[in-house]
């Protein structure tokens, strides 16, 4: 999915009056000035007199109830116990949904016994980056401290691409946790093709805002891009050894 800077869309909105508009009719003027912004929701803000307009891939902008003005950025709530970016907690809300309508079998589970289970963390992956390779050496040492982990295709050179049907090689195997870690290692494996999730996968990825290997999330929707040690990860699941 072709990303927008939002930043760089320079709109000017006129609204006849000043009263407010609804929702749907925000959704409908940002749409008929501006065609190609990727409106994917516009939902009450918890800032006064705002709408907050879901733009895809993790990009917000709020704009005032009559249409005739907005902003970019994160919005942040000051409390007596720090700052909160409010904005986060709704993408990470939505990242959960997105993630949870996934099904399980559709995904390549790396897991400690079912009774063992601490925590699950689900990583966008692709077979060809290094770090994303170093995570999946470090899988076994996370299942032993009882985190599963759960594979999501992410090929970053996408669709038509050498990387892209590596993945789809491993999702379509005999034995899917092997031929990926085969792939993983830089072994080759038998090009395979099959009904498969890889296509929506990274798709997936894109709305929830991945822009490189590994992406990790944890249960609660939290994005954590980019490579983190066992022990780190761990720590930041609060599990204990």
């Amino acid at each position: 999915m072709k990303k927008i800077s939002i930043l760089a869309a320079c709109l000017i909105l006129w609204a006849p009056s000043t009263l407010a508009l609804s929702s749907q009719e925000v959704a409908a003027r940002l749409k008929k000035i501006r065609p190609d912004l990727p409106v994917q929701a516009v939902r009450p803000s918890m800032l006064p007199g705002f709408y907050e307009v879901d733009m895809g891939g993790g990009q917000t902008l709020y704009i005032t109830e009559d249409g005739k003005h907005f902003l970019t950025g994160d919005l942040w709530e000051v409390t007596d116990k720090g700052l909160v970016n409010l904005s986060e907690n709704v993408r990470s809300k939505h990242r959960k949904e997105l993630i949870d309508a996934v099904d399980e079998s559709d995904m390549l589970v790396f897991s400690p016994p079912a009774d063992k289970v601490k925590a699950t963390v689900t990583v966008f992956t692709d077979v060809d980056c290094a770090y994303c390779r170093k995570f999946h050496k470090e899988v076994p040492e996370l299942n032993r401290m009882g985190i599963a982990v759960r594979y999501l295709a992410y090929p970053r050179s996408g669709p038509n691409s050498p990387s892209y049907d590596k993945i789809v090689s491993a999702w379509c195997a005999d034995d899917p946790q092997k031929a990926l870690t085969l792939a993983k290692l830089g072994k080759p494996i038998e090009t395979r093709t099959c009904k498969n999730p890889v296509a929506a996968e990274y798709a997936l990825g894109n709305e929830v805002g991945v822009t490189g290997t590994p992406t990790l999330l944890y249960e609660d929707g939290t994005l954590i891009p980019g490579y983190l040690p066992a022990a780190q990860l761990a720590k930041q699941l609060g599990i204990v050894n």
